[in-house]
């Protein structure tokens, strides 16, 4: 996963609501084995419509979607985070978002950003034309025009994203201590540390007749 400090750029100035996880990827999308290639199916039924904000040129490759309450409510497929990612989309601002999508976003390196309503009336005017940044340094969104909006990131999101670091990362992260935990095992409790041989196998077929 890529560090993310800051997000700058063009924003899709959408603002819907209640848009659940079957609209950012279909389910006939989800039989792939691979995240490449889901942001092609990413908001179908939307593109589907003409002069859809997602096929509009001038927020082509757009790092940022401004979306409205309840954003992605549904179904808890991972699948929608990845759509997203796969699209180019590094963050979301929304009033609030479903709990679960918000777990997957953050898994995925998507920046949860939540806003009040009246922040985000704003940000869609103003991303119609301009572009929005999204600070983690700061914790805040700001516009060219001085806008500057606080928000709140779980401080151990925040320094995993800031980081880079997903849950295999974190792990690795902690290479030393395990390993130095696993040297004590071995010498305070060296039964423990042959249980992978045969000692092991006993264990396992305890209680067996």
């Amino acid at each position: 996963m890529e560090p993310v400090r800051q997000v700058e750029g063009r924003a899709y100035p959408w603002g819907a609501k209640n848009i659940d996880t079957d609209i950012i990827i279909p389910a006939h999308w989800l039989k792939t084995t691979t995240r490449e290639g889901l942001g092609q199916g990413a908001f179908e039924t939307v593109r589907a419509q003409p002069d859809n904000i997602f096929d509009d040129p001038r927020y082509a490759g757009s790092p940022i979607l401004i979306a409205g309450d309840n954003f992605g409510c549904g179904s808890s497929r991972e699948h929608a985070a990845w759509a997203l990612a796969d699209m180019g989309i590094m963050a979301v601002i929304a009033p609030s978002f479903s709990d679960i999508f918000s777990g997957n976003a953050f898994k995925n390196g998507i920046v949860p950003v939540v806003l009040p309503q009246e922040a985000i009336d704003r940000l869609v005017e103003v991303a119609r034309d301009n572009p929005v940044t999204i600070d983690l340094e700061t914790m805040t969104v700001t516009t060219p025009f001085q806008d500057r909006f606080p928000f709140y990131l779980d401080a151990f999101r925040r320094d995993c994203l800031m980081q880079g670091l997903d849950e295999i990362g974190l792990t690795l992260a902690k290479d030393t201590e395990i390993s130095k935990y696993e040297s004590g095992v071995a010498t305070s409790r060296p039964w423990i540390a042959v249980g992978a041989g045969n000692e092991g196998t006993l264990i396992a077929g305890a209680g067996r007749t």
